[in-house]
């Protein structure tokens, strides 16, 4: 069966990343999961967000990691977004961890430790998730593939994706030699002939990122992608039949 992830949760209808976003996913969707993304703050707090500059989804400018906590606190995340929302504020991984306790969703965590390496994020990832007992529900993924090593030195029974835009060659064999359960692909490579058999051959998940009309889901569907991430689960339901 098909799994579905919420991509920076229920982020077709809400602003991303938020524990709005992420509330909306068990509430009003079918979603087996959500994928979110973390950095570091300049105190070295693990906090929720996808780009690395402040200036597209807040009303702060500059990088995320020149801020404090505090200091991020004061920004109001959503004003890309059109519509009335409560008032949201970048969630600490803390925050998020406290409500997801109290779920049964899967979250693909993403180290966004392509742009900024963010030394020791890995390490207090992986000591909040043993903290919280979320070793079941939690998978990682990140563009750099030295991230996705380090996790799994740490847990070496975590559940990786390795993230990609690039079109691999022999996708399964290197999937398989890194430890990888997954690899987290655009949605045009997993389109590919081949590649979803091969990475099944390996014994390694594939997941696309980011079918959003429902003609595209269905295609991946047939290709034999194992997780939709998108910002309409909803749409992504009724393609597989929920």
């Amino acid at each position: 069966m098909t799994m579905i992830f919420a991509h920076r949760g229920f982020s077709g209808y809400y602003p991303e990343n938020t524990m709005l976003a992420f509330q909306k996913t068990a509430e009003e969707s079918p979603a087996d999961g959500i994928e979110l993304d973390i950095q570091l703050t300049k105190d070295g707090e693990i906090v929720i967000m996808h780009d690395e500059a402040l200036d597209r989804t807040t009303n702060g400018s500059g990088f995320l990691k020149d801020y404090t906590l505090e200091q991020l606190k004061t920004l109001s995340v959503g004003v890309n977004v059109k519509g009335f929302f409560p008032r949201q504020t970048i969630p600490t991984l803390r925050e998020y961890f406290s409500w997801l306790k109290t779920t049964k969703l899967i979250t693909n965590i993403e180290l966004k430790t392509s742009v900024f390496e963010y030394e020791g994020m890995a390490e207090k990832l992986v000591a909040m998730v043993h903290e919280f007992g979320l070793e079941k529900q939690i998978w990682y993924s990140s563009f750099n593939h030295y991230s996705i090593a380090r996790i799994k030195e740490l847990q070496p029974d975590a559940k990786c994706g390795l993230l990609t835009e690039t079109w691999i060659m022999n996708v399964g064999a290197y999937a398989a030699s890194q430890g990888a359960a997954t690899v987290n692909a655009c949605s045009p490579f997993c389109l590919k002939e081949g590649v979803a058999d091969d990475l099944h051959q390996h014994g390694v998940g594939l997941q696309a990122w980011t079918p959003n009309d429902a003609e595209l889901m269905a295609k991946l569907v047939k290709a034999g992608v194992d997780t939709l991430i998108t910002n309409f689960p909803d749409v992504a339901a009724k393609v597989i039949g929920r």
